[in-house]
């Protein structure tokens, strides 16, 4: 995976500057608070909504389980149909992959489709040194990229901006990649969604290349999946010469039996829908129909070590909903950006520090970005145990001795020889007992006085308890 949003610290620090923010805190709650109400009776309406997750779960799992060969089944029939199919191992190979499709156009700019994947391994960054400018078409997207801003939520990259933002971005910015805002522009939703509509169907009218993601892949025939509320992944789909799809290895499902569960689904966990306005489905090329050239670029980038991890490999079942993101108490409060990465809330603390690993203090922080109330679990549509992650990624990144556990694992030793010597503990008890008048409240250092702000030591007694034992019980 690429590299964490530069310059962000790790998770502690960013989310105490967040929680300080009351703009952001207050368009979170109404934004979260809005989108999981709905989900939740969307979700009502189905009485097999328990049966329908575990199928979810069961799919996933017998798909990881035997990913290599259904994604040897894909390429087959993607290449059957007319496409070309590219693996890349990592970010760099499959930022230059992409780069070399689009110079082999000719062309200079790129309409993009919402994609996760490309974010990831920061392709629009990469396409911009090269001279190739990329153009996002979702209406938050474009809010993110006019704004110079980075997305804060899976579903809805803007979550984080009010009306009165959005307005003020789309009067300065716009003109500056395009058609300008509408004179007069106000922040009713209405006149922001035409004054996105006009920007960019200019960019649809004109583009050669598209570029997207996929929700998903169904090997038996080759086809991709993308599912939008807007339409404009429909235009990107469709209208360009040439189309590349990046998609993670994870994405992929044996059959179209399969994916109609996925349908069912995914538009109520994340938009609260019955089904998605606009379910886009290619196969290939085909004559005087779509593109002219279709290329599948198979991500994986971090994605086969997760799998290796039989804990961590549930992370990988995600079909990026965002409804974990909806009822966590710390994303509502932090937002997306304190977790320096594309995948933000609680799939992304279990997600990015497999992809990426826990080498750096921001991607180590995050498995600790969590309450562990369970929330995110109860809601996921494929039922991935984040909670249970979380405290084996805690687990890795205390054995690795990251930032903070050096310190941890030395106490742990040093209780650990303590509790073997009887007698050096009953002499150490005594002497807790004996100054008990003037030890601190609250332990000193940075480090464990941060644990302790907020907590008092508990006071200790008047004499040991194997004391009070041997004159009381003896």
């Amino acid at each position: 995976m690429s590299g964490t949003f530069v310059g962000m610290p790790a998770f502690p620090e960013a989310a105490r500057v967040a929680v300080g923010d009351p703009t952001l805190r207050a368009n979170l709650r109404h934004a979260t608070h809005t989108i999981r109400d709905k989900r939740a009776r969307a979700v009502a309406e189905l009485d097999d909504w328990t049966e329908l997750r575990e199928a979810g779960r069961r799919i996933k799992d017998l798909t990881l389980r035997h990913l290599d060969t259904h994604l040897l089944q894909l390429e087959e029939a993607v290449t059957a149909a007319g496409g070309t199919v590219h693996w890349a191992a990592d970010a760099a190979e499959a930022n230059r992959i992409v780069t070399g499709l689009v110079r082999a156009t000719g062309e200079t700019e790129v309409v993009k489709v919402k994609s996760m994947a490309t974010q990831e391994i920061g392709l629009n960054e990469h396409l911009a040194a090269e001279g190739i400018a990329a153009y996002e078409t979702d209406l938050a997207e474009l809010i993110v990229q006019l704004g110079e801003d980075r997305p804060s939520h899976i579903l809805v990259p803007a979550i984080h901006r009010n009306r009165g933002e959005i307005r003020d971005i789309f009067r300065e910015r716009m003109a500056a990649w395009g058609r300008p805002a509408p004179d007069g522009l106000g922040d009713a939703p209405a006149e922001l969604a035409e004054a996105a509509r006009l920007h960019l169907r200019e960019k649809f009218l004109r583009a050669k290349v598209g570029i997207s993601g996929a929700n998903f892949m169904v090997a038996e025939t080759g086809t991709l999946v993308v599912v939008e509320s807007e339409g404009n992944g429909r235009m990107c789909l469709t209208l360009p010469e040439t189309l590349i799809s990046v998609v993670g290895i994870e994405k992929v499902v044996p059959t179209w039996r399969d994916l109609e569960v996925f349908l069912q689904t995914l538009p109520r966990s994340s938009t609260a829908e019955r089904m998605n306005p606009y379910t886009s489905m290619w196969t290939g090329t085909a004559d005087g129909d779509g593109p002219r050239a279709f290329h599948l670029v198979l991500l994986d980038n971090g994605r086969t070590d997760a799998l290796a991890d039989e804990v961590g490999r549930q992370a990988l079942r995600c079909i990026r909903c965002s409804a974990c993101l909806n009822v966590c108490p710390v994303y509502e409060r932090a937002g997306g950006h304190a977790y320096g990465s594309v995948y933000p809330g609680p799939i992304g603390a279990v997600l990015t520090p497999q992809l990426r690993g826990t080498a750096s203090e921001v991607d180590a922080s995050l498995p600790y970005a969590s309450s562990l109330c369970g929330a995110c679990y109860d809601v996921c549509p494929v039922a991935i145990d984040i909670p249970g992650i979380l405290v084996h990624l805690r687990q890795r990144v205390a054995e690795e001795g990251g930032k903070g556990h050096r310190l941890e694992r030395a106490a742990v030793r040093a209780a650990s020889w303590l509790l073997d010597r009887p007698a050096a503990l009953a002499a150490g008890e005594r002497l807790a007992s004996a100054s008990r008048a003037v030890l601190p409240k609250r332990l000193p250092g940075p480090g464990v006085g941060r644990w302790t702000e907020h907590r008092d030591l508990p006071e200790l007694p008047a004499e040991p308890f194997r004391d009070w034992w041997r004159k009381n019980r003896a």
